[in-house]
């Protein structure tokens, strides 16, 4: 092993000149050939002259260049994590902007809420869709959801079905580890609103998971066939106390719109006609 007096006196030695390299004789200094611009830096160290070797102005465009893509591949790993993670229902990755049809007369307010996002969260502001059944309401969330993924926001879309499947058979300690565990999402979407089990212990569990998101003041945003009247106004205690959490941090939105199952089902219809009729 060399040692280290050795080693640092090397550091003050002469390099010898690469091929695409010159000796500039005004300052002493290794110069690139291609831009002209040095590879070298001066620096007086207790009287001894040091010259670290630096990047000159075209490695330093190359090596950012390489560091722009590499950060750009992580950041659409993260984004692929992210969307694994929060839209685990893969139909969902459907849901979003460049897949709008034009039906919904809302939508601009899905883009303002994703423009606004920043705000949103720091006032922990959140959404109540309301409206009829097959009306676009879970898409509306889905391109919210899909749109902050794609800036590398930790989302997820779920719905009580799921969460109460899930927390059944649970230890209680194990449900508030599950149920906390939603908070590291910085938005949280529960589709149907009101379509759960009525039972006391899944009223209970919902109104957990309502209760722990409004604990956490991070925004949540709420879908529910429900009218808002219902939700305002119900005479269930155990379904009150849910909905009174619910529209005291979530901004109803009534989505006014036409029935987009029965569109797509008659433009599928259309389309198979086209198809059959064809042959003949």
């Amino acid at each position: 092993m060399k040692p280290i007096a050795n080693t640092v006196d090397d550091l003050f030695q002469p390099r010898e000149l690469a091929e695409d390299e010159y000796l500039n004789e005004a300052d002493g200094l290794i110069y690139c050939s291609k831009c002209h611009t040095p590879r070298q830096h001066h620096i007086e160290l207790k009287e001894r002259v040091f010259l670290p070797t630096v990047r000159c102005r075209c490695q330093q465009e190359e090596y950012d260049k390489e560091e722009a893509e590499r950060k750009h591949q992580e950041f659409l790993m993260q984004v692929s994590r992210l969307k694994a993670n929060g839209l685990q229902d893969k139909s969902l990755h459907d849901y979003n902007f460049s897949n709008d049809k034009g039906y919904n007369p809302e939508m601009q307010k899905a883009h303002d809420y994703v423009a606004h996002w920043e705000e949103m969260k720091v006032k922990s502001l959140g959404l109540l869709l309301w409206g009829d059944v097959g009306i676009g309401k879970s898409f509306f969330a889905g391109c919210i959801a899909n749109a902050l993924v794609d800036k590398g926001v930790p989302v997820l879309m779920t719905n009580f079905s799921r969460i109460l499947n899930t927390l059944t058979g649970m230890y209680s300690d194990d449900r508030s580890q599950f149920i906390d565990s939603f908070n590291k999402y910085s938005l949280l979407i529960i589709d149907d609103l009101g379509i759960e089990r009525s039972s006391e212990f899944a009223l209970e569990q919902v109104f957990n998971v309502i209760d722990s998101r409004y604990r956490s003041k991070k925004p949540l945003i709420v879908t529910t066939n429900l009218t808002l009247d219902e939700l305002k106004h119900s005479k269930d205690l155990a379904r009150a106390r849910i909905y009174d959490r619910v529209l005291e941090r979530c901004v109803p939105l009534k989505i006014n719109n036409q029935n987009i199952r029965e569109l797509n089902a008659a433009a599928n219809m259309q389309e198979v006609r086209k198809i059959l009729n064809s042959g003949t």
